[in-house]
């Protein structure tokens, strides 16, 4: 059985896409939890996860002898190894722009997420309106989360980006919990993804034990004085 390493779920957004992929797809792995407790190179989470992935990242799987690291990589590995989930759209077309919007998502929405780092225990609307209001470079990917989504949702008639589940929602679930979190505003139709994203199995679930943690971490909280 695989296992992946992730850090803690209230905070880690690349650890809750592959997370969320494998459990929404019903598809066995054993959870190793590497708590955050800085990521200074001395630090006991560098020093576990480093023994276990070069780059001293999460997330990491591990099949067998193999080391799976990177969530790109790791989406396409699962997509792979377990063929009869069809966890990319069928149609080749779609395919090819779900994996476009996911690399998008991988290596673009820099502000977004430097400003609105994932919380999932957290309800910042205040924090979220002064981002809104000062943050330029916000409001721009907002815009760009809308229209890929809008287009993607009327094209494929819903619920999900490309009608059922696929690695793309699981892609974009981490943002979905910043867009509630900060309550940044969005249009209807957009907020209701959000909502079902937020409904599904496998992120109710990684929202639940999130909630469950109780790891209030400053150096990951700069704009709170401590857990509400």
């Amino acid at each position: 059985m695989p296992k992946l390493y992730i850090g803690n779920k209230n905070y880690s957004s690349w650890s809750m896409r592959p997370w969320v992929l494998l459990r929404q797809a019903g598809i066995a792995f054993d959870e190793v939890r590497v708590r955050f407790d800085s990521f200074e190179a001395d630090s006991e989470f560098k020093r576990a996860i480093g023994a276990v992935n070069p780059t001293g990242k999460v997330p990491v799987l591990v099949d067998d002898d193999l080391v799976v690291w990177d969530t790109l990589a790791i989406a396409e590995y699962v997509a792979e190894t377990y063929p009869g989930h069809q966890l990319w759209p069928q149609d080749a077309k779609a395919r090819a722009r779900a994996r476009s919007i996911c690399a998008e998502m991988h290596s673009g929405f820099t502000a977004l997420r430097s400003h609105c780092p994932m919380n999932v225990e957290a309800h910042l609307p205040d924090t979220g309106a002064l981002i809104w209001r000062d943050q330029g470079a916000v409001r721009a990917d907002v815009q760009r989360l809308v229209d890929m989504w809008s287009a993607l949702l009327e094209e494929h008639g819903g619920p999900l980006l490309f009608g059922q589940f696929t690695i793309a929602d699981a892609y974009f679930a981490p943002v979905c919990m910043r867009l509630a979190t900060y309550a940044l505003p969005v249009p209807p139709h957009i907020a209701d993804y959000v909502r079902r994203v937020q409904a599904l199995p496998g992120v109710k679930a990684w929202i639940d034990e999130a909630l469950a943690e109780k790891d209030f971490l400053d150096f990951e909280e700069p704009y709170r004085l401590g857990p509400a």
